[in-house]
């Protein structure tokens, strides 16, 4: 379903998008950046976005950088979060009953079914890590995740960024659902994926560090064949 209005239509490209300023999001709406504004001050007023400390061309000159947006608790609140009471409380009572190891593999089913459900869409996309994440984040987009890609030159990789996730508060409280998700994002795509942050732990977007040279074979033998590459970490050690 599409946004019903130009406002939700800002508020869901704040989620996708974030931290994002108002003239890039003037840009991808086709919209003003004076009209974005006004739209942005209403929902920072309502407590659904607030700012973010944002300067990527790093800026150093006279003046205040551009103001960037994310957002806010409340605001990923307001998003669709349907059953999100049963779903604890049915985790909670496998975990009491049957124990961790339950709770560990309902999540690592969970993510199979993810990954069943995506692979023939990922595996039309080629062997190139960067195409196969772009068809994911298009997937993802349609199952509620507000998926983008960010390319990250200096890492030799891209970012899968997730503006909402459907069971964000769950995971909260069971972490393993994105541990389990992680590891189907690597099956998919056929890299071992880095899980950067994610909005349960408290970050504003959940992120996912996916390397465009190192390959590993998936599981089902989909996948592409054997390279080797750096993680940002990986980069920045050997930068020092």
């Amino acid at each position: 379903m599409q946004p019903r209005s130009t406002r939700e239509r800002v508020r869901a490209a704040v989620s996708q998008e974030g931290p994002v300023t108002a003239r890039e999001l003037a840009e991808g709406l086709d919209l003003t950046p004076a009209a974005v504004r006004r739209h942005l001050d209403v929902l920072a007023a309502e407590g659904v976005i607030t700012e973010h400390e944002h300067d990527p061309a790093g800026h150093r000159g006279r003046g205040r950088p551009a103001r960037a947006w994310v957002l806010s608790d409340a605001g990923h609140t307001t998003l669709p979060t349907a059953y999100d009471g049963m779903a604890l409380e049915i985790l909670d009572f496998l975990r009491e009953t049957q124990g961790e190891q339950a709770v560990q593999e309902y999540a690592e089913r969970r993510a199979r079914t993810l990954a069943a459900r995506h692979a023939e869409r990922v595996s039309a996309a080629g062997e190139d890590p960067r195409d196969r994440a772009e068809a994911l984040a298009d997937a993802l987009r349609e199952d509620g995740f507000a998926a983008t890609l960010r390319e990250v030159p200096q890492a030799a990789g891209v970012q899968l960024c997730q503006g909402h996730c459907p069971v964000q508060h769950v995971a909260e409280e069971f972490p393993v659902l994105c541990d389990a998700e992680a590891e189907a994002f690597s099956e998919l795509l056929g890299v071992h994926v880095q899980r950067l942050q994610t909005l349960p732990a408290g970050g504003h977007v959940c992120t996912t560090f996916v390397p465009v040279g190192t390959v590993i074979a998936p599981r089902d033998g989909t996948g592409p064949g054997d390279q080797t590459t750096e993680t940002p970490t990986q980069s920045e050690e050997r930068s020092r």
